[in-house]
């Protein structure tokens, strides 16, 4: 156990407050932070740095920080430090923000401020930062400027309590620490009042435990348990959206305990665990969005009630389907907030999947409407099989069967939104290759994808993340954290020379403008711009050159795979096969 002879700074008034912060955050758990550079931030910088129990990572742009720490908590499913200087540094902040907020991810983020004497009178590199972020956050509060006494010493300790608590109390989110200092911000020496040494802090962090002792996960304990309904009945479904539950493999097992009890099929987003422990999971349906666009199949399955567990699906044909149907529903969810965003006849279950999944037992024999979900989703799977057997050239979905069979077991997935979030959809198969997949889509866009998927991968297991050469594009300052990364990440790029997803929209049969204001085409060229950052670039000749590129990814650093697309005819060629499949 750390004590604070080795943890605190007395050198002077800012640089004993930002140990004392340190300290507090690491007997919390809190063991990384992302800190961009700044003069005003130097106490919390200084801090950070010289924890032995804190790994600190330095990223210039303030908002390629944020995500790369929106990633990072994402990975270790516990809050992560967010650290920068005062002015437009902390608002840059603001879209991982609202990420988070809308993701529930817990981000503890420190933005250093002048103090009030240097505020309302044109000082440099001021703005009003408090209640920056709105109500983004589960939780703001502005310090006091520093002192060296043990009563506000206290102070400070126990408001990092505090938040650490409500950025993980359900719903998780960020929290928003505002942290004014005065000069000096370096740890130049300074006497400190008599009686302020070591000694007075014996005892001092004794509440919190060992470092790291105290840490919490997601998954806080439910505050009950309640079944509004639905009964069981024959025609009832089971719809697990996008999730990012601690434990996949007991989040698979708790769906397939109300799945076999209640006899109904599971209609599972690629974005949730199921469709990667499928054998574990119940009745499990992958191809739901294709097989909805039958008509004749729509009708015939309309069910009658839904339990929904962990939002609803991107899927847009699913969601029209469903409110076509208007079954009695209900939302399992730990979240206070209303998550049923299609209107159905809803009721929700505050409680978490493990504690109300126990109430079920036993396996119910399987009724005629669910063999019907599961002959469909076998031929289903059958003729995609079929699709992709016979596809020799390069059209944007033929990635996702690839990776599917390809990837190694357990690899991290990144999946980024617009066309690669939808094509997972659409088309990854339910297996058992135990694949973990991330993703952005609290708010749904396409800000921060690379900065995230190199938090993800930080650390972990080698990842790989699939996006559109724009999303690319909107964050390609993500690379210069590059050099930081401990493991690997492969970025399969898929450069279709714009937003291919406008493709699908009624805007493109108007061009003029489409093509210019929606589509954007681009002209870069990713050979040379991966070169500028040292990073390794190869071209995508064939589905064999990427399945035998995937299957063994490098054991550290970054390298991209371009794959080259037409965008025009991947939109042809997608309502082409929806067509046949639906037929």
């Amino acid at each position: 156990m750390s004590t604070p002879e080795d943890s605190l700074d007395f050198r002077n008034v800012n640089a004993l407050w930002g140990s004392v912060l340190v300290e507090t955050l690491v007997r919390l758990g809190v063991t990384h932070a992302v800190i961009s550079p700044g003069s005003r931030s130097a106490p919390l910088t200084v801090a950070f740095a010289r924890h032995a129990r804190m790994e600190s990572i330095p990223v210039l742009d303030e908002r390629s920080a944020a995500f790369f720490a929106l990633g990072l908590a994402k990975q270790r499913q516990r809050p992560v430090a967010l650290v920068c200087t005062s002015g437009t540094a902390a608002a840059n902040f603001l879209p991982a923000i609202v990420e988070a907020r809308e993701s529930g991810v817990p981000l503890i983020v420190l933005t250093a401020d002048r103090p009030p004497e240097m505020r309302d009178c044109h000082s440099g590199q001021t703005i009003d930062q408090v209640k920056l972020y709105g109500g983004y956050v589960n939780f703001f509060h502005e310090f006091a400027v520093p002192e060296a006494s043990l009563a506000l010493l206290r102070y400070l300790r126990q408001t990092l309590v505090q938040a650490h608590g409500r950025a993980l109390r359900s719903p998780a989110g960020p929290v928003h620490l505002n942290c004014p200092f005065r000069d000096p911000l370096p740890p130049v020496a300074q006497a400190l009042p008599a009686g302020i040494g070591p000694d007075a802090f014996r005892g001092f962090f004794s509440a919190l435990g060992e470092p790291g002792g105290t840490e919490e996960r997601y998954g806080l304990a439910p505050d009950g348990l309640r079944w509004p309904g639905p009964a069981p009945a024959e025609a009832g479904i089971i719809v697990v959206g996008p999730c990012d539950p601690e434990m996949p493999r007991g989040f698979a097992a708790q769906v397939a305990r109300i799945s076999r009890a209640l006899g109904w099929p599971v209609l599972a987003d690629a974005l949730s665990p199921v469709r990667q422990f499928a054998s574990e999971s119940g009745h499990v349906v992958a191809h739901y969005d294709p097989i909805l666009r039958s008509a004749e199949l729509a009708a015939a399955l309309r069910p009658k009630r839904v339990i929904c567990i962990g939002g609803w699906p991107t899927s847009k044909v699913l969601r029209a389907w469903l409110q076509e149907s208007d079954p009695e529903a209900v939302v399992v969810s730990e979240s206070r907030d209303n998550l049923d965003a299609l209107h159905l006849r809803c009721g929700h279950v505050r409680a978490g999947l493990a504690a109300w999944s126990a109430a079920f037992a036993g396996a119910r024999r399987l009724p005629g409407y669910a063999r019907r979900w599961l002959a469909a989703e076998k031929e289903m799977r059958r003729r995609l099989a079929r699709t992709w057997h016979a596809l020799d050239s390069l059209v944007e979905p033929g990635w996702v069967p690839v990776l599917a069979k390809n990837l190694p077991k357990r690899t991290g997935i990144f999946v980024a939104s617009s066309m690669p979030v939808r094509d997972l959809e659409y088309f990854w198969p339910a297996g058992d290759r135990h694949h973990f997949v991330k993703f952005n889509r609290g708010a749904n866009g396409i800000d921060g994808t690379l900065s995230t998927a190199l938090g993800v991968a930080h650390g972990a297991r080698p990842t790989v993340l699939v996006t559109g050469d724009l999303a690319l594009l909107h964050d390609s300052n993500g690379f210069l954290v590059g050099p930081k990364l401990r493991g690997s990440l492969t970025i399969l790029l898929i450069n279709n020379d714009g937003g291919g997803i406008f493709g699908h929209l009624p805007i493109a049969q108007f061009d003029p403008p489409f093509e210019e204001f929606f589509a954007t085409p681009q002209r870069v060229d990713f050979a040379r711009l991966c070169a500028a950052h040292g990073v390794a670039h190869a071209r995508v000749r064939s589905w064999a050159d990427l399945g035998r590129l995937v299957a063994r990814p490098p054991s550290q650093g970054i390298r991209v795979l371009e794959l080259r697309t037409d965008r025009k005819k991947d939109a042809a060629w997608r309502k082409s096969l929806f067509a046949d499949l639906a037929r």
